[in-house]
């Protein structure tokens, strides 16, 4: 059995980091409607695992109960090629997670193929559950069952919430796609955390929407055959009507370290894309009406010594700090569109909050466990926006002619990280006790650390001239109301 056990942990821990890092973080399938199936699949492996855990580490599966035990395994097998098949038809998987994945199943066939003669010994013998622990072995794996069971009733609970909300959304007319006459609206990043909530509310007001994406199987599956998905631009005919183009693409920018490597990896995600849809433009027969473009409040680069002092739209770059200068490059090569008649606008995003994606998620999860932190001296500012006025402000860009040049997406509502984690904490009842010092996140993180360090106080003086009003202005009613909705969702 000591192999069997060793051959299980292996497996453990293998599943346990697919699960966090591919299908938790990477990929978020409890967030996407699209991959509730998969959700239910990997809930129902879960469960067998769990009892495979608990079973072998105390008991001894004699006579029927063997044949039960064998029964689960082979249905654990028939999951597992379910699931290979759904994250075929859904979404295209990064090379590590197939190799993972290869892993697992090598890995659990040889399982199979030494647990097998234990089973037949087992089933010959008078049907019985036989006490028989294996010392600290039977403990280890009952921690590895509680862990693997919790984690099933994690993606059952995200699997009914996914259900109610695809029965409760109203399906898309079908719309006619390539040469149609009906205008329609360009949008890239159309998979990401804004852009889900905007390509949803377009297509909910009836408008046809066009969506470029790189996963084309994953766009397929979440918006369904009323959205045309291309994975390329030249599948988009010169004859095409495009009214807008909304322009979201970009690889995520706190994560990764800033390395060589991954700062061009950042600009070439964002800069590209505007270089190839400013291509696309010229070889329309008539170019759209308007380019909303996303930046960032980085654009104005880190306060320094933590100042609050407003940012509007006509504050100047800071050349020399990355983030200053990605928001830069991006915001020059759209601007190449204004040659074409095309209105421009620069959208400066400060962090999206919003249930279900984004940053609010694991803000939230360590507010409520109390692991919330003041981050330096606290003193930075934190630009905030809801998610509701991000694709607000961006269909306000779309529609209104006079806006145009750099528009902060950011609340009126400025408040510190302080403040802003404190306000996070309260709103689950909880207070700040944790206090990272500076220092240590500088050194380990660079100059990325100036995202959590130095902030900056941007405020939205374009689009409050031009008569946009905030829909959550207050940083404590937008968390309060989230608060509201997750309780909605639950009843």
């Amino acid at each position: 059995m000591n192999t069997i056990f060793l051959l299980l942990s292996v497996q453990a821990v293998m599943g346990a980091f697919d699960n966090l890092w591919h299908h938790e973080l990477e990929a978020r399938l409890p967030q996407r409607i699209s991959a509730r199936y998969e959700l239910a699949l990997h809930a129902a492996r879960e469960a067998i695992y769990g009892i495979v855990f608990f079973g072998l580490a105390w008991f001894e599966w004699r006579g029927a109960f063997a044949a039960l035990l064998a029964a689960l395994l082979v249905i654990e097998l028939g999951i597992t090629l379910a699931d290979f098949l759904e994250e075929d038809r859904t979404r295209r998987l990064p090379p590590f997670e197939r190799l993972l994945h290869t892993l697992l199943t090598i890995s659990y066939g040889l399982f199979l193929g030494l647990v097998a003669p234990v089973l037949w010994g087992w089933l010959l013998q008078p049907t019985a559950m036989v006490l028989a622990p294996h010392d600290w072995v039977s403990w280890l794996f009952t921690a590895y069952a509680v862990g693997v069971w919790a984690w099933s009733v994690r993606n059952t609970i995200a699997t009914v919430h996914l259900y109610r909300v695809a029965a409760q959304a109203q399906p898309p007319a079908l719309q006619p796609r390539g040469l149609s006459t009906q205008p329609a609206t360009l949008v890239t990043g159309a998979t990401g955390f804004v852009g889900s909530a905007l390509v949803a509310d377009l297509v909910r007001d009836g408008q046809r929407v066009i969506v470029l994406t790189r996963d084309a199987l994953q766009a397929r599956a979440s918006f369904g055959p009323g959205v045309w998905v291309v994975d390329t631009l030249d599948a988009i005919p010169s004859e095409t009507t495009i009214d807008a183009v909304v322009n979201l693409a970009g690889a995520r920018v706190l994560g990764m370290p800033w390395t060589q490597a991954r700062r061009r990896q950042l600009l070439a995600s964002r800069v590209d894309t505007t270089v190839a849809l400013v291509r696309l433009m010229r070889r329309l027969q008539k170019a759209p009406r308007v380019l909303v473009s996303a930046s960032a409040v980085g654009f104005y680069g880190a306060s320094p010594n933590a100042s609050m002092e407003p940012l509007d739209e006509t504050a100047p770059p800071r050349p020399g700090e990355f983030q200053s200068d990605l928001c830069a490059a991006i915001e020059h090569e759209a601007r190449r569109a204004e040659a074409l008649g095309v209105r421009v606008v620069r959208m400066r995003f400060g962090v999206v909050l919003g249930h279900g994606g984004g940053a609010y998620p694991m803000q939230a999860l360590a507010a409520r466990l109390g692991l919330g932190a003041v981050l330096g001296h606290g003193r930075q500012p934190a630009p905030w926006i809801h998610l509701a006025d991000a694709v607000g402000l961006v269909r306000f860009a779309m529609a209104h002619q006079t806006l145009q040049g750099p528009v902060n997406a950011v609340a009126p509502d400025a408040v510190t990280q302080a403040t802003f984690v404190q306000a996070l904490a309260a709103s689950f009842g909880r207070r700040v006790w944790l206090h990272m010092p500076g220092l240590p996140l500088r050194v380990m993180l660079g100059e990325m650390s100036t995202l959590l360090l130095d902030g900056q106080n941007a405020v939205p003086s374009a689009a409050l001239a031009h008569g946009y009003r905030f829909l959550n202005p207050r940083l404590d009613d937008a968390l309060a109301g989230f608060i509201t909705l997750r309780g909605l969702m639950k009843v």
